[in-house]
């Protein structure tokens, strides 16, 4: 087992490339109704996962899955 240094030469250290660039998020603003919010938060409750991982998680199944909405306006 090598014993941990006390002091590190930092200028001999070598960038390493994230190998997990998938796993970054990106902060956006969106607006959800209260209902939306409402159900999301419900189910965090339910499932000790916060809401926005909630959301997060369903549309990545929605992109997974290929799911296409369908909207039909009044008539």
């Amino acid at each position: 087992m090598t014993p941990i240094k006390k002091e590190y030469d930092l200028d001999k250290m070598k960038e390493i490339k994230n190998t997990y660039p998938t796993a970054q998020k990106k902060a956006v603003g969106i607006n959800l109704s209260p209902i939306v919010i409402d159900y999301f938060k419900a189910l965090s409750d339910e499932s000790g996962i916060s809401y926005q991982k909630l959301i997060d998680l369903y549309l990545l199944d929605c992109v997974k899955s290929k799911k296409k909405i369908t909207l039909k306006w009044g008539r």
